[in-house]
């Protein structure tokens, strides 16, 4: 490995912070400046890993997506799930995975290495594999990504500064509603900037990155695609519940975009209606199959329609588990996030702070 490599740790204060998807637009940002970069995952699993994410499909898709050699790549030491721990209290005595990491770190080539980190600032700990533990064992430079809930944000990020120290190089704030935008830039940046916290981006809020695939829906919901199969790589942005009268539900359709409606396979009423407005599939309960019509109607608009072996409220959990907790590995989510740390993420300071210079932007 070059003397000059940088580390850089991407970390969150919780999971689904957007971590991964930021990670994503940086490396490809700086990719197009000249950097070679390298990408890990040392601690896969825990509470930042979702029940649809996969750890070394993570780690090919980043491959892929970026282009990267597999001379490019850590691969992750440690899962954490529920056997490990098991595992790590019967037996007490456990390998040296800070050992095992520190090891990694004179194999693994690139001027600069982004690091995944653990989903919240604590995770890991148990093996010694948590965020400040990990950077301290790769001399890494820790970014945190913030997802924005409200000001009370606040209170994490300095205690992360307290916590992380000279660690932290900065934060990015991310999902900040349209309506919070001018407050976050105007009063919160200056203040943590005053206080020593680098504010790198802030990331405005986006439907379709906090979407879901119709793919993904029916693998979760394991639902039978009654037509257009061919579909299923539209986005769905909303989850609207079809139990209304029609005429109440056609003015709350019309006020959605990119729906799922969930709704029973006998409101053929509701669902000409979800099929006439911004729907991007119907998703019928009940056991109970849709008429000829409304087959041959969602055929012509090119709308899947799925039919589960679930009840009403248990197909509406499975959805909302499912928003802003998918993979980023639709294109168009990375053509998102990409434009969106171009425009958002200060790229520039960000290589300053870690003594990078970009080595000219590729032709």
């Amino acid at each position: 490995m070059p003397k000059s490599a940088k580390y850089l740790l991407i970390g969150s204060l919780e999971a689904y912070s957007g971590k991964s998807a930021i990670i994503l637009g940086i490396a490809h940002q700086l990719k197009t400046k000249g950097l070679d970069i390298a990408y890990g995952k040392p601690l896969s699993g825990g509470w930042g890993q979702t029940q649809m994410a996969d750890s070394d499909g993570d780690i090919q898709f980043v491959a892929q997506t970026l282009d990267l050699p597999k001379n490019r790549l850590q691969p992750s030491i440690l899962t954490l799930d529920a056997e490990t721990i098991k595992s790590r209290l019967s037996l007490g005595d456990q390998p040296d995975y800070r050992q095992k990491l520190a090891e990694q770190r004179l194999d693994q080539g690139g001027e600069l290495v982004l690091l995944e980190g653990p989903g919240t600032i604590e995770e890991g700990k148990l093996f010694n594999l948590s965020l400040i533990e990990v950077a301290e064992t790769m001399q890494a430079s820790v970014l945190l990504v913030a997802r924005f809930h409200s000001m009370l944000l606040l209170d994490g990020l300095l205690t992360a500064k307290e916590t992380l120290g000279d660690q932290l190089l900065g934060v990015c704030i991310n999902d900040v509603p349209s309506d919070q935008l001018e407050t976050v830039n105007s009063l919160m940046v200056p203040f943590l900037e005053k206080r020593g916290v680098v504010v790198f981006g802030v990331l405005p809020r986006s439907a379709l990155l906090r979407s879901v695939s119709v793919a993904e829906l029916v693998h979760q919901l394991k639902a039978e695609v009654l037509c257009r199969p061919d579909r299923l790589d539209l986005m769905v942005e909303s989850l609207t519940i079809g139990a209304m009268n029609v005429n109440s539900a056609l003015k709350y359709f019309r006020a959605r975009r990119n729906m799922a409606v969930v709704t029973g396979g006998d409101r053929t009423d509701l669902q000409f209606a979800a099929l006439e407005t911004s729907t991007q599939c119907l998703i019928l309960t009940g056991h109970i199959p849709p008429s000829k019509e409304i087959i041959s109607r969602a055929e012509d608009l090119e709308i899947p329609i799925l039919s589960v072996d679930l009840d009403t409220l248990s197909t509406v959990e499975i959805i909302d588990r499912a928003f802003g907790q998918v993979r980023l590995h639709e294109p168009i989510k990375f053509q998102c996030i990409c434009q969106m740390i171009e425009e958002h993420l200060d790229s520039d300071r960000l290589l300053s702070s870690l003594g990078l210079a970009p080595a000219g932007a590729l032709p």
